[in-house]
């Protein structure tokens, strides 16, 4: 991995190196300068989640784009997947997306999209991290005469309703349907209610006032204990929620327990294989999936295929194996004949509808896998060395495998975006998953604290 890339674009806390307005105004040059072709102007699309931060790093992106005589088109706040769709709609040369996703509010991030909705390459970005570097940034700008100009896009969020709604069959209709929303005081707090409000659904909404500072704080995809109880309260028929910027959906069911990731990707893969449109019978994930998932699909007769963890990663093998459907545990999945990336609305709708189709309460579509039991402790890590060089984390691993006796795995990995390690067990029983999983973060923690 680059100096500057992580798995997910340019990511750390706001404010300082690498991401502060230096760095976001070095990027927007480096990006439109790359992409610079003769006698065109390269327009660029910029949008944002709702971190107080937000303000700082895409004014600096847009000075950086017109510095350098690009075009820049701002659509403020907009989920991740929706800045995506505007990039390629408008045939724009790419898309600035600022966001650092699922993480707490004083981070923050720089993701970058092609023309064609698509993440970059590795290559991509290596090339525009190694002229970020150079410091030959400031002799490559144009005359002033020749500098870029910045527009509002004023209905990118109402093209982008307009795009998640058609991706809902308009065989079926949400009238009556109680859906209770957490939109984790992020990027989906206007778009997602309007698409299923006006697909005529009762929606009850929680975590939708940001401030700047409490996106993601103890609400959102990855603490759903608030809607849960709003399900209960309301009667809804389920519950969905989403991360800060919008491409991750974990759902809870009408008896306010919750559904990962890989449920929804069996749920809806076993939805796509009886109507004949998964492609090749194919399921991408990662490493990190449930060992349930496999036995699903197994039962189910679709193949699994395990990608390295990322959503790109995800994608690429989408693509490289003729898949439709794809995703990770952590609720991020793409549905590729509709969109280039995650989309948590998008993945929220189709889900909703295999739901609608079957006749079948969310509860009763879940049980289509079986969870293992599943421990992740994340270790902070003052270093990370390839896991496979410390002798002493490798021994762990090998002795609990051991222990465990084909039933269950093990699996260290580093973060791709922060100082962290991910201990991951899977057993037979939760007491034993969390004792195992324990042994070895301790291990962890004491070799690489």
């Amino acid at each position: 991995m680059g100096k500057l890339f992580g798995t997910d674009g340019i990511r750390g806390e706001a404010n300082r190196h690498p991401m502060d307005a230096a760095m976001a105004f070095a990027v927007g040059q480096a990006v439109t300068h790359v992409l610079r072709k003769r006698g065109h102007r390269t327009r660029i699309v910029i949008g944002k989640d709702t971190r107080i931060s937000g303000y700082m790093l895409e004014s600096a992106l847009e000075a950086g784009v017109t510095s350098m005589g690009g075009d820049a088109q701002m659509v403020g706040v907009l989920p991740t997947p929706g800045i995506a769709y505007i990039t390629e709609s408008m045939r724009a040369d790419a898309g600035f997306v600022v966001s650092a996703s699922h993480n707490p509010f004083q981070d923050n991030g720089i993701k970058v999209f092609s023309g064609s909705g698509f993440k970059l390459s590795d290559e991509q970005e290596a090339e525009i991290e190694d002229l970020i570097l150079s410091g030959t940034l400031p002799d490559m700008v144009p005359p002033p005469q020749d500098m870029g100009k910045a527009v509002r896009l004023d209905d990118a969020m109402a093209r982008y309703i307009v795009f998640l709604k058609n991706a809902f069959p308009r065989s079926l209709s949400l009238e009556g349907i109680k859906i209770a929303m957490d939109v984790g005081n992020g990027a989906t707090y206007q778009v997602a209610p309007a698409v299923f409000r006006e697909l005529g659904a009762d929606v009850t909404l929680i975590h939708d006032e940001p401030n700047g500072l409490n996106i993601n704080d103890n609400c959102g995809s990855q603490h759903t204990q608030d809607l849960r109880r709003t399900v209960i309260e309301t009667g809804a028929a389920i519950g969905l929620a989403f991360d800060g910027d919008g491409d991750r959906l974990i759902a809870v069911d009408e008896n306010g327990a919750e559904i990962t990731g890989d449920q929804i990707l069996v749920i809806c893969a076993r939805q796509l294989k009886k109507e004949g449109r998964l492609a090749n019978d194919l399921l991408v994930t990662t490493i990190m999936s449930n060992l349930g998932l496999k036995i699903a699909c197994e039962k189910y007769g679709f193949t699994h295929h395990a990608s390295r963890v990322g959503d790109r990663y995800v994608l690429e093998d989408m693509q490289r194996l003729g898949a439709v459907l794809g995703g990770e545990d952590s609720g991020h999945m793409i549905f590729l004949r509709h969109h280039t990336t995650g989309d948590g609305i998008l993945s929220a709708l189709q889900l909703v509808a295999a739901m609608l189709k079957s006749s079948q309460p969310l509860s009763e579509l879940a049980r289509q896998m079986d969870v293992f039991p599943q421990k992740l402790i994340n270790v902070d890590v003052a270093r990370k060395p390839e896991v496979t060089s410390v002798p002493e984390i490798v021994e762990a691993i090998n002795r609990v495998e051991a222990e465990l006796e084909g039933q269950g795995r093990v699996l260290v990995r580093y973060s791709g975006t922060q100082n962290m390690c991910r201990v991951m067990v899977e057993g037979p029983t939760a007491e034993l998953t969390e004792r195992y999983a324990r042994q070895v973060a301790d291990v962890v923690a004491t070799a690489l604290g």
